[in-house]
């Protein structure tokens, strides 16, 4: 259970990851409502390209919702969140190389710095730049779906069609989670 820090004099920076189905955003999304409940400033963003539920809102698997600025690239974030106190970030593993870079500028800013986003892709390798924000971050969070083939603890993403590219949109239709073993049968 992750336990939200205390205000500091700084800012840090929490990722949530895992496997398709474990409920990212869905937690993402109870973060930034909490930071709302506060009365804290919340700016939310998503990479444009993610239009699988809505074009400007994050979703979860659930139907949860929250609304969320689509951007290009993730310079737009640091320009768009100068009156933000807290950011959010879904799907963070589509945004471009220059996202560590950016959450440690808003970090040091003194913001809360929120990311959400699959930690390997459907190959079992590491997802854009999400392994370098596991290493920098001050909080992390690994959730876990259910194996879609046993019924066990699944960490994994796997693509049940044949399309060869990293980045695939999809849902039901193009993925299952599954545990270690299913995943590497």
């Amino acid at each position: 259970m992750f336990i939200e820090p205390h205000k500091s004099k700084g800012g840090w920076i929490e990722v949530v990851c895992g496997s398709m189905f474990s409920g990212k955003t869905e937690e993402l999304i109870r973060r930034l409502k909490r930071a709302r409940i506060a009365n804290l400033r919340v700016g939310i963003f998503k990479p444009s390209i993610d239009t699988r539920y809505h074009a400007e809102s994050i979703v979860s698997h659930n139907e949860n919702m929250i609304d969320a600025i689509p951007v290009l690239t993730s310079n737009e974030v640091l320009e768009k969140s100068v009156d933000f106190e807290v950011i959010g970030l879904d799907e963070t593993q589509f945004f471009d190389q220059d996202i560590v870079i950016v959450c440690e500028k808003l970090a040091d800013l003194g913001k809360r710095v929120i990311v959400a986003g699959l930690d390997m892709d459907y190959t079992g390798k590491p997802f854009g730049k999400m392994h370098e924000l596991l290493a920098i971050a001050n909080y992390v969070t690994k959730l876990h779906a259910i194996c879609m083939q046993c019924g066990g603890t699944a960490s994994y993403s796997y693509r049940i069609t044949a399309n060869q590219g990293q980045v695939v949109l999809g849902e039901k239709d193009h993925y299952e989670a599954r545990c270690r073993s299913c995943f590497k049968k």
